[in-house]
Protein backbone atom coordinates (compact mmCIF):
# COMPACT_ATOMS: atom_id res chain seq x y z
CA UNK A 1 0.00 0.00 0.00
CA UNK A 2 1.57 3.19 -1.04
CA UNK A 3 1.98 6.10 1.54
CA UNK A 4 -1.11 8.48 -0.47
CA UNK A 5 -3.31 5.45 0.18
CA UNK A 6 -2.13 4.90 3.91
CA UNK A 7 -2.53 8.54 4.71
CA UNK A 8 -6.04 8.49 3.08
CA UNK A 9 -6.95 5.42 5.09
CA UNK A 10 -5.60 7.07 8.40
CA UNK A 11 -8.02 10.62 7.45
CA UNK A 12 -10.51 8.12 6.98
CA UNK A 13 -9.98 6.26 10.45
CA UNK A 14 -9.77 9.86 12.34
CA UNK A 15 -13.00 11.16 10.90
CA UNK A 16 -14.63 7.21 11.97
CA UNK A 17 -13.06 7.94 15.68
CA UNK A 18 -14.29 11.79 15.71
CA UNK A 19 -17.98 10.63 14.78
CA UNK A 20 -17.35 7.87 17.46
CA UNK A 21 -17.05 10.34 20.07
CA UNK A 22 -19.31 12.50 18.82
CA UNK A 23 -22.29 9.70 18.62
CA UNK A 24 -21.31 8.66 22.09
CA UNK A 25 -22.76 11.39 23.68
CA UNK A 26 -25.80 10.36 23.26
CA UNK A 27 -27.84 7.33 23.86
CA UNK A 28 -29.80 7.25 20.99
CA UNK A 29 -26.57 7.16 18.28
CA UNK A 30 -24.37 5.24 21.04
CA UNK A 31 -24.58 2.09 19.10
CA UNK A 32 -23.80 3.10 15.69
CA UNK A 33 -20.97 5.56 17.05
CA UNK A 34 -19.34 2.21 18.58
CA UNK A 35 -19.30 0.83 14.80
CA UNK A 36 -17.98 4.00 13.65
CA UNK A 37 -15.15 3.05 16.49
CA UNK A 38 -14.82 -0.45 15.15
CA UNK A 39 -14.83 0.52 11.79
CA UNK A 40 -12.34 3.26 12.15
CA UNK A 41 -10.00 0.70 14.10
CA UNK A 42 -10.40 -1.54 11.35
CA UNK A 43 -9.04 0.73 8.74
CA UNK A 44 -6.62 2.09 11.19
CA UNK A 45 -5.01 -2.01 11.83
CA UNK A 46 -5.56 -2.44 8.21
CA UNK A 47 -3.40 0.33 6.72
CA UNK A 48 -0.75 0.13 9.52
CA UNK A 49 0.17 -3.69 8.54
CA UNK A 50 0.12 -3.48 4.94
CA UNK A 51 1.54 0.24 5.27
CA UNK A 52 5.44 0.17 3.11
CA UNK A 53 7.08 0.66 6.47
CA UNK A 54 5.60 -2.79 7.42
CA UNK A 55 7.39 -6.35 7.68
CA UNK A 56 7.07 -9.43 9.34
CA UNK A 57 3.73 -9.92 8.17
CA UNK A 58 3.43 -13.46 9.40
CA UNK A 59 4.39 -12.56 12.95
CA UNK A 60 1.55 -8.87 12.66
CA UNK A 61 -1.04 -11.72 12.28
CA UNK A 62 -0.22 -13.92 14.75
CA UNK A 63 0.06 -10.88 17.18
CA UNK A 64 -3.17 -9.33 16.15
CA UNK A 65 -4.64 -12.42 15.88
CA UNK A 66 -3.98 -13.23 19.42
CA UNK A 67 -4.72 -10.36 20.80
CA UNK A 68 -8.46 -10.02 18.95
CA UNK A 69 -9.35 -13.97 20.26
CA UNK A 70 -8.38 -12.36 24.05
CA UNK A 71 -10.18 -9.36 22.84
CA UNK A 72 -13.30 -11.65 22.07
CA UNK A 73 -12.88 -13.96 24.77
CA UNK A 74 -13.04 -11.04 27.73
CA UNK A 75 -15.37 -9.46 26.10
CA UNK A 76 -17.38 -12.47 26.49
CA UNK A 77 -16.80 -13.23 29.82
CA UNK A 78 -17.14 -10.15 31.63
CA UNK A 79 -20.50 -8.80 32.99
CA UNK A 80 -21.79 -5.33 32.13
CA UNK A 81 -21.21 -4.61 35.91
CA UNK A 82 -17.66 -5.30 35.61
CA UNK A 83 -17.01 -2.71 32.47
CA UNK A 84 -15.73 -0.28 35.35
CA UNK A 85 -12.65 -2.88 36.01
CA UNK A 86 -12.52 -3.77 32.48
CA UNK A 87 -11.89 -0.40 30.98
CA UNK A 88 -8.99 0.69 34.04
CA UNK A 89 -7.39 -3.17 32.96
CA UNK A 90 -7.21 -1.94 29.23
CA UNK A 91 -6.19 1.46 29.98
CA UNK A 92 -2.85 -0.59 31.88
CA UNK A 93 -2.58 -1.98 28.00
CA UNK A 94 -1.77 1.63 26.73
CA UNK A 95 0.36 2.31 29.19
CA UNK A 96 2.49 -0.75 28.82
CA UNK A 97 2.81 -0.52 25.46
CA UNK A 98 3.93 3.10 25.27
CA UNK A 99 6.81 2.34 27.58
CA UNK A 100 7.94 -0.98 25.75
CA UNK A 101 7.63 1.50 22.12
CA UNK A 102 10.22 3.65 23.95
CA UNK A 103 12.09 1.78 25.11
CA UNK A 104 12.61 0.09 21.95
CA UNK A 105 12.74 2.92 19.78
CA UNK A 106 15.80 4.43 22.22
CA UNK A 107 17.62 0.98 20.99
CA UNK A 108 16.83 1.33 17.77
CA UNK A 109 18.52 4.85 17.87
CA UNK A 110 21.42 3.46 19.66
CA UNK A 111 21.59 0.58 17.08
CA UNK A 112 21.44 3.62 13.75
CA UNK A 113 24.23 5.28 15.58
CA UNK A 114 26.74 2.69 15.51
CA UNK A 115 26.18 2.16 12.16
CA UNK A 116 28.43 3.09 9.11
CA UNK A 117 26.65 5.45 6.86
CA UNK A 118 26.65 2.71 4.06
CA UNK A 119 24.55 0.17 6.24
CA UNK A 120 22.32 3.56 7.05
CA UNK A 121 21.52 4.08 3.67
CA UNK A 122 20.05 0.05 3.17
CA UNK A 123 17.62 0.81 6.24
CA UNK A 124 13.99 0.59 5.70
CA UNK A 125 11.16 1.47 7.87
CA UNK A 126 11.29 3.26 11.23
CA UNK A 127 14.93 2.65 11.28
CA UNK A 128 15.35 4.51 7.94
CA UNK A 129 13.43 7.18 9.67
CA UNK A 130 16.15 7.54 12.35
CA UNK A 131 18.75 7.28 10.45
CA UNK A 132 17.91 10.58 8.33
CA UNK A 133 17.48 12.65 11.36
CA UNK A 134 19.87 15.58 12.32
CA UNK A 135 20.27 16.34 15.93
CA UNK A 136 18.05 18.70 16.43
CA UNK A 137 15.48 16.15 15.77
CA UNK A 138 16.90 13.28 17.60
CA UNK A 139 17.08 15.49 20.38
CA UNK A 140 13.14 16.02 19.84
CA UNK A 141 13.02 12.29 19.69
CA UNK A 142 14.46 11.80 23.11
CA UNK A 143 11.84 14.67 24.57
CA UNK A 144 9.18 12.41 23.22
CA UNK A 145 10.32 9.15 24.39
CA UNK A 146 10.64 10.17 27.89
CA UNK A 147 7.46 11.92 27.94
CA UNK A 148 5.75 8.34 26.34
CA UNK A 149 7.95 6.04 28.58
CA UNK A 150 6.92 8.68 32.03
CA UNK A 151 3.58 8.96 31.15
CA UNK A 152 3.09 5.49 30.12
CA UNK A 153 4.44 3.95 33.16
CA UNK A 154 2.75 6.12 35.26
CA UNK A 155 -0.70 5.19 33.27
CA UNK A 156 0.35 1.11 33.83
CA UNK A 157 0.41 0.95 37.44
CA UNK A 158 -2.27 3.65 38.48
CA UNK A 159 -4.25 1.32 36.01
CA UNK A 160 -3.39 -1.37 37.52
CA UNK A 161 -4.39 -0.50 40.59
CA UNK A 162 -7.08 0.86 39.83
CA UNK A 163 -8.55 -2.44 38.43
CA UNK A 164 -8.06 -4.08 41.70
CA UNK A 165 -10.02 -1.52 43.85
CA UNK A 166 -13.08 -1.33 41.16
CA UNK A 167 -12.72 -5.32 41.37
CA UNK A 168 -13.00 -5.54 45.47
CA UNK A 169 -9.10 -6.88 44.82
CA UNK A 170 -7.29 -4.11 46.67
CA UNK A 171 -9.11 -2.03 49.47
CA UNK A 172 -10.86 1.00 48.07
CA UNK A 173 -10.01 3.27 51.36
CA UNK A 174 -7.00 6.00 50.91
CA UNK A 175 -3.54 4.75 51.38
CA UNK A 176 -0.58 6.25 51.28
CA UNK A 177 3.28 5.53 52.67
CA UNK A 178 5.02 8.10 54.73
CA UNK A 179 5.81 11.33 53.35
CA UNK A 180 2.34 10.70 51.01
CA UNK A 181 2.91 14.03 48.57
CA UNK A 182 6.17 14.85 49.28
CA UNK A 183 7.15 11.33 48.59
CA UNK A 184 5.54 11.69 45.29
CA UNK A 185 7.38 15.24 44.00
CA UNK A 186 10.55 13.81 45.00
CA UNK A 187 9.99 10.77 42.71
CA UNK A 188 9.00 13.13 40.08
CA UNK A 189 11.95 15.63 39.94
CA UNK A 190 14.22 12.53 40.26
CA UNK A 191 12.48 11.28 36.90
CA UNK A 192 13.15 14.75 35.69
CA UNK A 193 16.43 14.79 36.58
CA UNK A 194 17.27 11.62 34.58
CA UNK A 195 14.94 12.73 31.82
CA UNK A 196 17.85 15.47 31.47
CA UNK A 197 20.92 13.18 31.81
CA UNK A 198 18.98 11.24 29.07
CA UNK A 199 18.44 14.25 26.74
CA UNK A 200 22.43 14.84 27.34
CA UNK A 201 23.52 11.20 25.83
CA UNK A 202 23.58 9.53 29.04
CA UNK A 203 22.25 5.61 28.34
CA UNK A 204 18.82 3.57 28.23
CA UNK A 205 19.36 3.06 31.87
CA UNK A 206 17.86 6.17 32.72
CA UNK A 207 14.69 5.56 30.95
CA UNK A 208 14.63 2.08 32.73
CA UNK A 209 14.93 3.99 35.99
CA UNK A 210 12.27 6.81 35.18
CA UNK A 211 9.56 3.65 34.07
CA UNK A 212 10.84 1.69 37.42
CA UNK A 213 10.25 5.51 39.41
CA UNK A 214 6.91 6.53 37.25
CA UNK A 215 5.42 2.95 38.05
CA UNK A 216 5.98 3.88 41.65
CA UNK A 217 4.28 7.18 41.13
CA UNK A 218 0.94 5.39 39.02
CA UNK A 219 0.74 2.92 42.33
CA UNK A 220 1.06 5.51 45.02
CA UNK A 221 -1.10 8.29 43.36
CA UNK A 222 -4.18 5.93 42.88
CA UNK A 223 -3.11 4.39 46.03
CA UNK A 224 -3.80 7.25 47.86
CA UNK A 225 -7.63 8.10 46.05
CA UNK A 226 -10.43 6.77 47.74
CA UNK A 227 -13.21 4.28 45.72
CA UNK A 228 -15.95 7.13 46.07
CA UNK A 229 -13.27 9.17 43.68
CA UNK A 230 -13.03 6.40 41.28
CA UNK A 231 -15.02 7.74 38.45
CA UNK A 232 -12.77 10.82 38.20
CA UNK A 233 -9.74 8.47 38.55
CA UNK A 234 -10.74 5.74 35.45
CA UNK A 235 -11.35 9.19 33.02
CA UNK A 236 -8.05 10.28 34.02
CA UNK A 237 -6.63 7.31 33.10
CA UNK A 238 -8.19 7.57 29.89
CA UNK A 239 -7.18 10.57 29.59
CA UNK A 240 -2.91 9.66 30.53
CA UNK A 241 -3.46 6.89 27.81
CA UNK A 242 -4.10 9.13 25.44
CA UNK A 243 -1.74 11.28 26.27
CA UNK A 244 0.88 8.42 26.64
CA UNK A 245 -0.17 7.44 22.70
CA UNK A 246 0.07 10.92 21.17
CA UNK A 247 3.73 10.87 22.56
CA UNK A 248 4.70 7.42 21.14
CA UNK A 249 2.88 8.56 18.09
CA UNK A 250 5.43 11.57 17.82
CA UNK A 251 8.20 9.07 18.53
CA UNK A 252 6.83 6.77 15.55
CA UNK A 253 6.20 9.69 13.52
CA UNK A 254 2.44 7.71 13.24
CA UNK A 255 0.30 10.68 12.33
CA UNK A 256 -3.05 8.96 13.29
CA UNK A 257 -1.57 7.85 16.59
CA UNK A 258 -0.87 11.37 17.41
CA UNK A 259 -4.56 12.18 16.22
CA UNK A 260 -6.17 9.33 18.40
CA UNK A 261 -3.65 10.04 21.66
CA UNK A 262 -4.88 13.20 21.12
CA UNK A 263 -8.34 12.54 21.03
CA UNK A 264 -8.36 10.37 23.82
CA UNK A 265 -6.52 12.49 25.48
CA UNK A 266 -8.60 15.41 25.71
CA UNK A 267 -11.85 13.82 26.05
CA UNK A 268 -10.61 11.88 29.29
CA UNK A 269 -9.44 15.20 30.15
CA UNK A 270 -12.91 16.95 29.91
CA UNK A 271 -14.82 13.82 31.73
CA UNK A 272 -12.64 14.32 34.63
CA UNK A 273 -13.53 17.93 34.72
CA UNK A 274 -17.25 17.30 34.17
CA UNK A 275 -17.02 14.48 36.84
CA UNK A 276 -15.17 17.06 38.70
CA UNK A 277 -17.39 19.77 38.34
CA UNK A 278 -20.35 17.38 39.56
CA UNK A 279 -19.13 16.57 42.69
CA UNK A 280 -18.08 20.23 43.52
CA UNK A 281 -14.35 18.70 43.66
CA UNK A 282 -11.14 20.32 42.65
CA UNK A 283 -9.28 17.91 39.99
CA UNK A 284 -5.86 18.33 41.78
CA UNK A 285 -7.26 17.51 44.95
CA UNK A 286 -8.57 14.65 43.41
CA UNK A 287 -5.70 13.25 42.16
CA UNK A 288 -3.42 14.34 44.86
CA UNK A 289 -5.73 13.70 47.75
CA UNK A 290 -8.33 11.75 46.85
CA UNK A 291 -11.93 11.63 48.75
CA UNK A 292 -11.69 14.79 51.04
CA UNK A 293 -11.79 14.59 54.92
CA UNK A 294 -14.02 16.70 57.16
CA UNK A 295 -13.12 19.99 57.93
CA UNK A 296 -14.51 20.04 61.11
CA UNK A 297 -17.08 17.60 63.90
CA UNK A 298 -20.06 16.58 61.51
CA UNK A 299 -23.48 17.04 62.08
CA UNK A 300 -25.34 14.81 64.23
CA UNK A 301 -27.72 12.19 62.81
CA UNK A 302 -31.11 12.06 64.83
CA UNK A 303 -33.75 9.49 64.38
CA UNK A 304 -34.24 6.14 63.71
CA UNK A 305 -33.75 3.59 60.66
CA UNK A 306 -37.22 2.47 59.85
CA UNK A 307 -37.68 -0.80 57.71
CA UNK A 308 -40.63 -1.77 55.42
CA UNK A 309 -41.24 -4.88 53.32
CA UNK A 310 -41.82 -6.02 49.85
CA UNK A 311 -45.85 -5.90 50.43
CA UNK A 312 -45.37 -2.02 51.56
CA UNK A 313 -43.40 -0.66 49.11
CA UNK A 314 -46.00 -2.23 46.52
CA UNK A 315 -48.72 -0.85 47.77
CA UNK A 316 -46.82 2.58 47.78
CA UNK A 317 -46.14 1.79 43.79
CA UNK A 318 -49.90 1.09 43.37
CA UNK A 319 -51.57 4.17 45.17
CA UNK A 320 -48.13 6.45 43.49
CA UNK A 321 -48.82 8.47 40.22
CA UNK A 322 -45.20 9.20 39.50
CA UNK A 323 -42.17 7.48 40.33
CA UNK A 324 -38.46 8.10 40.29
CA UNK A 325 -35.87 5.69 40.58
CA UNK A 326 -32.43 6.56 41.81
CA UNK A 327 -30.00 3.34 40.46
CA UNK A 328 -26.32 3.60 42.07
CA UNK A 329 -23.42 0.87 42.69
CA UNK A 330 -25.21 -1.53 44.48
CA UNK A 331 -28.16 -1.85 41.09
CA UNK A 332 -24.87 -2.94 38.94
CA UNK A 333 -23.06 -5.39 42.26
CA UNK A 334 -26.60 -6.83 42.41
CA UNK A 335 -27.26 -7.19 38.99
CA UNK A 336 -31.02 -5.82 39.61
CA UNK A 337 -31.13 -3.89 36.34
CA UNK A 338 -33.44 -6.47 34.67
CA UNK A 339 -35.75 -6.77 37.67
CA UNK A 340 -35.99 -2.77 37.94
CA UNK A 341 -36.90 -2.53 33.68
CA UNK A 342 -39.67 -5.06 34.79
CA UNK A 343 -41.09 -3.73 37.93
CA UNK A 344 -40.76 0.05 35.34
CA UNK A 345 -42.79 -1.59 32.59
CA UNK A 346 -45.17 -3.03 34.60
CA UNK A 347 -45.61 0.41 36.53
CA UNK A 348 -45.92 2.48 33.10
CA UNK A 349 -48.45 -0.35 31.58
CA UNK A 350 -50.45 0.37 34.87
CA UNK A 351 -50.56 4.32 34.00
CA UNK A 352 -48.25 5.92 36.06
CA UNK A 353 -45.12 7.82 35.50
CA UNK A 354 -41.66 6.13 35.59
CA UNK A 355 -38.76 7.90 35.43
CA UNK A 356 -35.05 7.65 36.11
CA UNK A 357 -32.68 9.95 37.92
CA UNK A 358 -28.83 9.44 37.11
CA UNK A 359 -26.25 11.08 38.82
CA UNK A 360 -23.15 11.62 36.74
CA UNK A 361 -21.00 10.00 39.60
CA UNK A 362 -23.19 7.44 40.17
CA UNK A 363 -21.58 3.76 39.65
CA UNK A 364 -17.57 3.67 39.29
CA UNK A 365 -17.40 4.82 35.68
CA UNK A 366 -18.81 7.71 33.97
CA UNK A 367 -22.78 6.70 31.84
CA UNK A 368 -22.37 3.24 34.15
CA UNK A 369 -25.94 3.44 35.30
CA UNK A 370 -26.76 4.34 31.73
CA UNK A 371 -25.43 1.36 30.04
CA UNK A 372 -26.89 -1.35 32.66
CA UNK A 373 -30.67 0.59 31.97
CA UNK A 374 -30.26 0.36 28.12
CA UNK A 375 -29.13 -3.49 28.42
CA UNK A 376 -32.15 -3.89 30.54
CA UNK A 377 -34.31 -2.13 27.50
CA UNK A 378 -35.12 0.93 29.80
CA UNK A 379 -36.52 3.62 27.55
CA UNK A 380 -34.11 6.41 26.81
CA UNK A 381 -36.36 8.77 26.95
CA UNK A 382 -37.48 8.63 30.92
CA UNK A 383 -33.90 8.14 31.91
CA UNK A 384 -33.13 12.02 32.69
CA UNK A 385 -29.80 13.37 34.38
CA UNK A 386 -30.04 15.04 37.97
CA UNK A 387 -29.61 18.62 36.55
CA UNK A 388 -33.09 17.59 33.81
CA UNK A 389 -35.01 15.82 37.17
CA UNK A 390 -33.73 17.44 40.56
CA UNK A 391 -36.73 19.84 40.85
CA UNK A 392 -39.46 17.77 39.92
CA UNK A 393 -38.47 15.39 43.57
CA UNK A 394 -41.40 17.74 45.40
CA UNK A 395 -43.92 16.45 43.22
CA UNK A 396 -42.90 13.60 43.29
CA UNK A 397 -45.50 10.71 45.23
CA UNK A 398 -42.22 7.59 45.96
CA UNK A 399 -38.89 7.65 44.92
CA UNK A 400 -36.53 4.39 44.94
CA UNK A 401 -33.08 4.85 45.62
CA UNK A 402 -31.38 1.48 44.63
CA UNK A 403 -27.97 1.31 46.27
CA UNK A 404 -27.49 4.71 45.85
CA UNK A 405 -25.83 6.74 49.01
CA UNK A 406 -23.28 10.10 48.52
CA UNK A 407 -25.34 10.61 45.26
CA UNK A 408 -28.68 11.14 47.45
CA UNK A 409 -27.06 12.47 51.09
CA UNK A 410 -28.55 15.67 52.04
CA UNK A 411 -25.22 16.37 53.69
CA UNK A 412 -23.84 17.70 50.57
CA UNK A 413 -26.53 20.49 51.56
CA UNK A 414 -26.98 20.21 55.06
CA UNK A 415 -23.36 20.08 56.95
CA UNK A 416 -20.47 22.11 55.52
CA UNK A 417 -18.13 19.82 57.49
CA UNK A 418 -19.39 16.46 55.66
CA UNK A 419 -16.47 15.19 53.30
CA UNK A 420 -18.91 15.80 50.45
CA UNK A 421 -20.23 19.15 51.54
CA UNK A 422 -21.23 21.20 48.34
CA UNK A 423 -21.33 18.24 46.22
CA UNK A 424 -24.21 18.17 43.84
CA UNK A 425 -26.75 15.65 44.61
CA UNK A 426 -30.31 14.69 44.10
CA UNK A 427 -32.90 15.91 46.29
CA UNK A 428 -34.71 12.69 46.44
CA UNK A 429 -35.79 13.83 50.57
CA UNK A 430 -38.12 16.50 49.23
CA UNK A 431 -40.35 13.67 47.37
CA UNK A 432 -43.39 12.31 49.55
CA UNK A 433 -42.34 9.08 50.24
CA UNK A 434 -38.98 7.81 49.79
CA UNK A 435 -37.77 3.79 49.75
CA UNK A 436 -34.24 3.29 50.22
CA UNK A 437 -32.75 -0.46 48.60
CA UNK A 438 -30.08 -1.65 50.51
CA UNK A 439 -28.43 -5.25 51.81
CA UNK A 440 -27.85 -3.47 55.95
CA UNK A 441 -27.23 -0.79 57.65
CA UNK A 442 -23.70 0.19 56.85
CA UNK A 443 -22.13 3.90 55.48
CA UNK A 444 -21.51 2.34 52.16
CA UNK A 445 -18.15 2.42 50.15
CA UNK A 446 -16.69 5.65 51.00
CA UNK A 447 -17.88 5.26 55.09
CA UNK A 448 -20.30 8.09 55.28
CA UNK A 449 -23.36 8.69 57.27
CA UNK A 450 -26.44 9.51 55.38
CA UNK A 451 -29.30 11.58 56.89
CA UNK A 452 -31.88 10.81 54.36
CA UNK A 453 -31.57 7.04 56.23
CA UNK A 454 -33.52 8.55 59.18
CA UNK A 455 -35.86 11.13 57.90
CA UNK A 456 -39.71 11.02 58.55
CA UNK A 457 -40.46 9.77 55.42
CA UNK A 458 -37.88 7.18 54.48
CA UNK A 459 -38.58 3.61 54.95
CA UNK A 460 -35.48 1.06 54.42
CA UNK A 461 -35.93 -1.53 52.14
CA UNK A 462 -33.56 -3.93 53.09
CA UNK A 463 -32.22 -6.96 51.19
CA UNK A 464 -30.64 -7.76 47.96
CA UNK A 465 -32.01 -5.34 45.55
CA UNK A 466 -32.17 -7.93 42.56
CA UNK A 467 -34.27 -10.15 45.17
CA UNK A 468 -36.34 -7.18 46.61
CA UNK A 469 -37.00 -6.06 43.22
CA UNK A 470 -38.43 -9.39 42.50
CA UNK A 471 -40.42 -9.24 45.65
CA UNK A 472 -42.15 -6.24 44.76
CA UNK A 473 -42.81 -7.42 41.16
CA UNK A 474 -44.63 -10.54 42.25
CA UNK A 475 -47.12 -7.80 44.50
CA UNK A 476 -47.82 -5.46 41.28
CA UNK A 477 -49.47 -8.14 39.60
Amino acid sequence: MSIGLVSAAYIAASVLFILSLGGLSNQESAKRAVWYGIVGMAIAVAATILGPDSGNYLLLLVAVAAGGYAGWHVAGRVQMTEMPQLVAALHSFVGLAAVFIGLNAQLELSAVQGMDEAAREALTGFAARLAHKDAVEIAILKVEVFLGIFIGAVTFTGSVVAFGKLAGKIDGKPSKLPGGHMLNLGALILSVILGVMFFNGAGIWTMVLVTLIAGFIGWHLIMGIGGADMPVVVSMLNSYSGWAAAAIGFTLGNDLLIVTGALVGSSGAILSYIMCKAMNRAFVSVILGGFGGPSGPQMEVEGEMIAIDADGVASALKDADSIIIVPGYGMAVAQAQQAVAEVTRRLREAGKTVRFGIHPVAGRLPGHMNVLLAEAKVPYDIVLEMDEINDDFPETDVVIVIGANDIVNPAAQEDPNSPIAGMPVLEVWKAKQVFVSKRGQGTGYSGIENPLFYKENTRMFYGDAKESMNEVLKRLD
